[in-house]
């Protein structure tokens, strides 16, 4: 009697078959477009000189300090559009605190490929979006508009690629980040603007 042909589904791997991260039984994770992008970036990229200056900008961004700072600083020197410095400060703290709030939504864990690199330490293991694109793309839309300076060009993108250079963050996470801090300063802006015009 013939034996029964066995089928199986494409794509499908036994558990023989399947890779382990060495030392644990926690299977490997699926190796995506976007995991395949940050192995590039950090092929290309995760230089010493350049990994030393993203770790000063993750230091910087970290939970927006370096950007409040700058917005205390422009509240004390120029006194006569304080209150405008104040607002663009808030709606640099407001988007980081979004950003939290939108990653305890969300919960997509940081990028765990071992051929990823984990160049900085996280305050926590959340990826989605990434808070310091977010911080950064309100400060420089906010800060550039008081200093009558296009900011956004020369801040934002080497804060984007930073965070992937660390291997803290996929690609959609600084790209949503970014797209939510634009939103807030946009918002933040017209509640500027309504309230100048009416006082």
């Amino acid at each position: 009697m013939a034996a029964e042909p066995t089928t199986t589904t494409p794509g499908a791997s036994s558990a023989a078959e399947r890779e382990f991260i060495p030392g644990t039984e926690e299977p490997m994770p699926e190796v995506t477009t976007e995991t395949l992008v940050l192995r590039k970036v950090q092929g290309a990229l995760a230089k010493p000189p350049v990994v030393k200056a993203a770790r000063a900008m993750s230091l910087f961004g970290e939970h927006a300090a370096g950007w409040l700072a700058i917005g205390a600083v422009g509240a004390l020197v120029d006194r006569k559009r304080r209150g405008e410095w104040v607002a663009a400060a808030a709606g640099v703290a407001f988007a980081h605190g979004a950003s939290i709030g939108v990653k305890r939504v969300v919960r997509r864990s940081r990028p765990g490929d071992p051929q990823v690199k984990v160049l900085v330490g996280t305050p926590s293991k959340l990826s989605f979006p990434s808070s310091h694109a977010t911080s950064t793309t309100t400060a420089a839309v906010l800060y550039g508009g008081l200093l009558g300076k296009r900011l956004t060009p020369a801040l934002v993108p080497p804060m984007m690629v930073s965070r992937m250079v660390l291997g803290v963050h996929y690609p959609s996470d600084v790209l949503a980040g970014s797209a939510l801090g634009g939103a807030v300063a946009l918002g933040v802006r017209r509640f500027t603007r309504r309230r100048r015009n009416r006082g």
